[in-house]
């Protein structure tokens, strides 16, 4: 049975709800009661993300479609407000990152360790599933990391996609003395250059069309930019190791890809078009691995202590902040100002 709520959680709460496509409603909904082994956490901040602005816009992604009314938001950060029966990890008043991503924990992909992988994942604002643009959620409490007193809830929203970065930097094998081409500066290409460096690279080489994002990215640990409007990357004569390709771009993709040297490694982390081309030549002759990456496994902990360390600065990637009645302006800051790199909704200040 779920637990009863405590007298200081209502009993009902807001949530940003996608209906169709550029059809977002601020709903009252119950808030949720935590079952066994679950938490309660009171959701402090939300940073957006590529995909929600996909689903605001067309309602789908691939073959994810939005056939039934849809909270957004999958970055959540929080604080643990009830516990429900059975669950210990946590003390109510704790701040917590929520990894979005309940595994079945019983399938082949969960037993190997491969969680990210289950194919009956029940992930935050991936439908049929809510997220967590609302003001309570409840998850599975091994699912809410606990960050240490150092960390802000808001912080703690953004270990979500620092975690891509992380799970892009192991898949590439970067280690000390790496040479690293990251494409695109978007939030993603932009913790993947802090990832990279972190994990040991002596360069990070950044290329994308933004003069204020190649800035940032220089800011952040960026060896150099190219700016790829008026220098094409081929020209430059860099061969990384280690290709962490986060623009989705296929045109982009395939010309990076010529540019990783013997025996390098190309890790897709952007999500673009379906296809992409492949110089299989070149893949070939240099005996290049090219892997996908689908979002994270077992990286919170990593992630965790890159923030409190100091060494990767997530707090520089917010660029716009919003009350939750002003859900729709974050799915829709991008369009009105290229400056935008990541919204972040704080859904208990509006």
């Amino acid at each position: 049975m779920p637990a009863p709520l405590p007298d200081h959680v209502p009993a009902t709460m807001r949530a940003a709800v996608l209906h169709a496509p550029k059809d977002l409603r601020i709903e009252e909904r119950p808030v949720p009661r935590p079952g066994p082994g679950q938490v309660l956490v009171r959701v402090e901040a939300v940073g957006i993300c590529g995909s929600d602005v996909h689903y605001y816009e067309h309602g789908r992604i691939g073959d994810f479609v939005v056939r039934a009314p849809m909270v957004l938001g999958h970055e959540p950060g929080g604080t643990v407000v009830a516990l429900g029966p059975g669950a210990t990890r946590h003390r109510p008043g704790q701040v917590v990152s929520l990894e979005p991503g309940v595994p079945c924990g019983t399938c082949g992909q969960c037993r190997h360790g491969r969680y990210n992988l289950c194919p009956d994942v029940s992930f935050y604002a991936t439908p049929p599933v809510d997220g967590a643009l609302c003001e309570y959620v409840a998850i599975d409490e091994h699912f809410a990391h606990a960050v240490p007193d150092t960390l802000t809830a808001e912080t703690a929203a953004l270990l979500e996609p620092l975690s891509v970065g992380v799970w892009a930097a192991r898949k590439g094998r970067i280690g000390p003395g790496a040479r690293v081409l990251v494409t695109g500066a978007g939030p993603i290409g932009l913790v993947a250059v802090q990832t990279a460096r972190t994990f040991g690279a002596v360069e990070v080489v950044v290329t994308d069309i933004a003069p204020e994002r190649l800035d940032l990215a220089r800011e952040l640990g960026a060896t150099a930019t190219v700016d790829v409007r008026s220098t094409r990357l081929a020209d430059t004569g860099y061969e990384p190791d280690v290709l962490l390709e986060c623009s989705g771009v296929p045109a982009v993709a395939d010309e990076a890809i010529r540019s990783v040297g013997r025996a390098g490694r190309a890790v897709l982390v952007g999500m673009g078009g379906d296809t992409v081309p492949l110089p299989l030549a070149h893949v070939q002759n240099f005996e290049i691995e090219v892997t996908g990456t689908f979002r994270y496994a077992n990286t919170w902990p990593a992630a965790i202590a890159l923030a409190a360390s100091g060494d990767v600065r997530l707090d520089r990637l917010v660029s716009h902040r919003y009350g939750l009645a002003d859900a729709e302006q974050a799915l829709t800051a991008a369009a009105r100002d290229r400056t935008t790199i990541k919204p972040v909704v704080c859904p208990r200040s509006g």
